[in-house]
């Protein structure tokens, strides 16, 4: 199996600890999503000035774009605690009671993933949410009674890769939605650097911008790169990390100049090669690589897609004359006009 590009919830101790290493710690060290950056410090000061809990945030975008790290920052900014869990760990009621109940006044807290709560968990988040309290049932049956509990002023901060799986009712109790975009290679070019200073590591600009290029837009894996990057430099002698040695560092790690990696080309390669460049089935594209349907939906694809080298079809995912390109291949002289047909 490949590894994944989000590594996240399979991060190793090293990796976890060089992540928070790395992460911002105020809005104003927060870069790439100046849009963003701006409307929550305008929500923040106002919450400031009157003394109060700022309203409950909702973070959307795709992974590794600093969902995490602005639940963190929002907690730095207001200087109170931040209290962090993910929606699939909250699996009964009681669950997320247990939590609230434990929240002190204007803490923040963080659920990631916040689309695959459980109904039960869910329903009572509302009630959490706008009213700051929750109703415990006690006992079963028509003699079960509803006892409820109040709960300090908090906000919370919902962070999801999938927005669009938020109920309706959920999605609307946020006061304030942003969406992350992935970033620009320039936006990550500083991040690349930043990064390096940090570490102490002795990157070259062109390296930086080399590294950033090949990120995919998104900074958790420009500084996963980063970190593979100084490895080699350290194994192989060079104190000094210029272009050269990004690229070569990179080219072993199999992440070609636009950020496709070895399953992002094995998907296209199949496409291209074993299949007449589609259209094909998802589940027979993720055969013909040897990997889960999952994997190759999640992982490849929308990078592939948001690349132009592949589109999704009625009839299946088919290679644009791009993906032909980028293998060094002459595209077939029917392919541009046979697209406008499927």
């Amino acid at each position: 199996m490949t590894e994944r590009s989000p590594v996240d919830p399979d991060a190793t101790l090293e990796e976890r600890d060089f992540e928070s290493a790395l992460r911002p710690k105020l809005l104003d060290e927060f870069e790439g999503q100046p849009r963003v950056r701006d409307q929550l410090a305008l929500v923040l000061d106002a919450a400031r000035h009157r003394g109060s809990s700022p309203d409950h945030v909702l973070l959307s975008g795709p992974p590794g774009l600093g969902k995490t790290t602005l639940a963190m920052i929002i907690a730095n900014e207001l200087g109170v605690n931040l209290r962090i869990t993910s929606g699939p760990a909250i699996q009964h009621a009681g669950d997320l009671a247990a939590i609230l109940s434990g929240l002190d006044e204007h803490e923040v807290l963080f659920i990631d993933e916040i689309h695959r709560l459980s109904k039960p968990a869910e329903e009572m988040l509302y009630l959490a949410m706008e009213d700051f309290r929750v109703d415990v049932i006690v006992g079963k049956g028509p003699g079960a009674t509803a006892i409820p509990i109040d709960l300090p002023q908090f906000t919370l901060v919902g962070a999801t890769t999938r927005a669009g799986l938020l109920p309706g009712p959920l999605r609307d109790r946020f006061g304030f939605t942003a969406q992350l975009d992935f970033y620009t290679d320039e936006a990550l070019t500083g991040i690349v650097a930043a990064s390096a200073s940090k570490l102490a590591v002795d990157l070259a600009a062109e390296a930086a911008r080399e590294i950033a290029s090949r990120s995919r837009g998104t900074p958790r894996i420009a500084n996963r790169l980063l970190r593979r990057v100084r490895d080699f430099g350290q194994v192989k002698g060079h104190p000094h990390l210029h272009r050269d040695v990004a690229r070569a560092a990179l080219e072993l790690y199999e992440v070609d100049e636009r950020g496709l990696d070895r399953l992002d080309r094995s998907v296209l390669d199949s496409l291209v090669r074993k299949f007449g460049g589609g259209p094909v089935g998802l589940s027979t594209l993720a055969l013909s690589v040897g990997e889960e349907v999952d994997t190759v939906s999640e992982v490849a694809e929308p990078f592939l897609i948001r690349e132009g080298l592949m589109m999704r079809t009625p009839r299946g995912r088919v290679a644009t004359p791009a993906a032909y390109l980028h293998l060094g291949l002459a595209v077939p002289a029917d392919r541009s006009d046979s697209l406008f047909d499927l």
